[in-house]
């Protein structure tokens, strides 16, 4: 049984060579994020570029996934780099502080930080590891006590305990990126800081506008602010997927609070047939030793055990020593752990109804295979809704999408338990099923005398046209 469970891997100084993407697109990576965080626009559309001949040149297709940076809610810069703060000094935050931070107080980048807070709130900077109290909101300044000192240095961080920043989650850098994520056509784009579903409306919106070719990426939720978690259900509505990104969401909501936010998102995300991924410090320890700890290996495979379609690497394959080391761990972690889950299909039909005559197809096709231990599940399919679906329940066989859209199968690369193959789809149906059958062959997943289900559509070629299962030994 091959990996079901996908791998994303932050492209950054350590990996951004042809050589070093090549061989981690080898040892597992399914998905290339470009954190638009760092980097010109050219910057971008280069390194996709430098992805998509790497993935060629190992034989297989990986999606882009352009993540926006949000809203800087962030401290300014100190004289000295960085200053030692001391528990029960006094610290002011000042929005319209120009000159470099000491001792005394920093500037904001985040100049709306005076209007959002009060006296009493906690404010938590660089992850939560120095903590504020809120004294007295003067004009621009805010002045606070420091709870739990410790080194502050540029450019870190704020959260406030609790939510309650008003920051939009699309700033006018965003929307310069969106344009730029739709020119190398990203097959992904990640929204960070969203509070409603209006904030992945207008991130919907904005690609439309900026599409090139018709191209249109999915859209990933990330999953880091308080006020998301009441508005989960229409985020995910308004989302083809979420990412629960635990560090700010660790720093909003309590570290405590987060491993049960996890799998409740992870759960709702399946629900709702969308994907989930799951993000922040998975394998940190990486980043400067060349095997993970045993507490990363546990959350990788519980992550996996909740049923999230993928799990990412941050700085460990950016800026860490041992980008490739660390791919090949996650990818043995996800595959051991994968072999230990429950498979109980029925179960998860129970209370089930399907109104589609695609979807009711594709839930057939599941149920059938799985009861007759088939070897595994084929989809021909436009635009991988069939796949998609089918890769909500857990039946313990490959499912393989086949497409003859370049588009539909690098999206399919997030798809847990999906391998996406490109092929031609818009023949009659008898010729497109012998097809099918011989890629697969060819491909070494299946072999003579092997079960399998497969589903199409007729007329061929037609997005949300799937009508069809046919059970099939291959010849």
């Amino acid at each position: 049984m091959p990996r079901a469970t996908k791998i994303v891997a932050t492209l950054g100084p350590a990996s951004n060579t042809p050589e070093i993407l090549e061989a981690m697109i080898r040892a597992g990576v399914n998905v290339v994020r470009l954190n638009f965080s760092h980097g010109t626009a050219q910057d971008h559309i280069d390194r996709a570029n430098m992805v998509r001949d790497a993935a060629h040149r190992a034989g297989t297709e990986v999606a882009i996934m352009a993540d926006l940076q949000g809203p800087k809610i962030r401290v300014g810069k100190f004289a000295s780099g960085k200053v030692m703060l001391e528990n029960g000094a006094a610290f002011v935050l000042d929005a319209s502080r120009t000159e470099p931070g000491d001792l005394a107080g920093v500037g904001l980048d985040y100049k709306e930080l005076p209007r959002d807070v009060k006296p009493g709130d906690t404010l938590l900077l660089n992850d939560g590891l120095i903590v504020l109290k809120v004294d007295a909101v003067r004009g621009a300044a805010v002045h606070t006590t420091v709870v739990m000192g410790g080194e502050l240095s540029n450019n870190k961080g704020i959260n406030k305990q609790g939510g309650g920043l008003t920051a939009p989650a699309l700033t006018a850098k965003d929307m310069d990126d969106i344009r730029t994520a739709m020119a190398l056509k990203a097959d992904y784009v990640a929204v960070s800081f969203p509070k409603t579903a209006t904030d992945m409306e207008l991130a919907r919106q904005l690609c439309n506008v900026a599409c090139i070719d018709g191209h249109r990426p999915g859209l990933i939720a990330k999953i880091e602010r308080a006020e998301a978690i009441p508005e989960l259900e229409n985020i995910l509505r308004a989302s083809d997927g979420i990412m629960v990104a635990r560090g700010d969401l660790a720093v909003e909501v309590g570290n405590a609070a987060v491993p049960g936010l996890q799998k409740r998102m992870i759960k709702l995300a399946r629900e709702h047939d969308k994907v989930a991924i799951t993000a922040t410090q998975m394998m940190e320890s990486m980043i400067l030793a060349p095997v993970p700890t045993r507490a990363e290996v546990s959350d990788v495979a519980n992550a996996v055990l909740d049923g999230t379609d993928a799990v990412m690497l941050s700085a460990e394959t950016a800026a860490g020593k041992f980008p490739l080391e660390t791919v090949k761990e996650m990818a043995n972690i996800c595959l051991v752990a994968e072999q230990a889950s429950d498979r109980n299909l029925d179960a998860s039909f129970v209370g089930k109804t399907f109104n589609r005559i695609d979807q009711s197809i594709a839930m057939g096709a599941l149920f059938t295979a799985y009861h007759l231990g088939a070897k595994a599940i084929v989809a021909l399919t436009e635009s991988g809704s069939t796949a998609l679906w089918m890769s909500r329940h857990n039946v313990g066989m490959p499912i393989y999408a086949l497409t003859g859209s370049l588009a539909s199968q690098r999206k399919m690369t997030l798809y847990r338990n999906v391998r996406p193959l490109l092929t031609d789809t818009h023949t009659d149906r008898d010729t497109a099923l012998a097809q099918a059958e011989t890629s697969l062959k060819q491909a070494g997943r299946i072999q003579t005398g092997d079960l399998y289900a497969i589903t199409c559509g007729e007329p061929m070629g037609a997005p949300g046209g799937t009508n069809m299962l046919k059970i099939c030994q291959a010849q």
